[in-house]
């Protein structure tokens, strides 16, 4: 990836949690927990999803960062959910948890010289090495992705 690219997808990484933001202001609270199917997440669920996974994302940056050629944590998000049981959580701590990680890590980005993105580390899950640019390939767009996923269940809860 060039400078360019990454330069962009690190300026989408950092408009993450003011989209996040926005489309949540158009989500009735009546919706909030509706799940499309009993093994799909609710609205509620990928916001605390959201919150864990970019802690382990600002983990895993700094983690790119510093300890190149490491090996990452891997998780189960789905177990996750349904262990840690994310109805129980608190909607508004879980988006403060994601606006301070978002909000560092992109600090911190914004910091490093160039040298460090051609860092990559050992993922468990994966058979090649995570790479810096794919990490940011895969952040920036997960607050999107999620959002669409929101607003597909707004859009399923409309209708019954």
């Amino acid at each position: 990836m060039d400078k360019t690219e990454r330069n962009e997808k690190l300026e989408l990484y950092g408009r993450g949690f003011a989209l996040l933001k926005a489309a949540l202001d158009q989500v009735p609270a009546e919706a909030m927990k509706f799940k499309p199917e009993p093994t799909e997440w609710s609205v509620h669920e990928v916001i605390i999803h959201i919150a864990d996974s970019e802690s382990n994302a600002a983990l895993r940056a700094r983690k790119l960062i510093v300890e190149p050629g490491g090996i990452l944590m891997g998780y189960d998000q789905a177990l996750w959910a349904d262990t840690l049981k994310y109805h129980d959580h608190n909607l508004e701590d879980a988006l403060e948890v994601t606006r301070l990680a978002r909000k560092t890590t992109y600090e911190l980005l914004k910091r490093q010289p160039e040298e460090v993105f051609t860092h990559a580390i050992v993922h468990p899950e994966m058979n090649e090495p995570y790479t810096f640019d794919k990490w940011l390939t895969i952040y920036a767009r997960h607050i999107p992705g999620h959002i669409e996923q929101i607003q597909n269940n707004v859009k399923l809860w409309k209708k019954i």
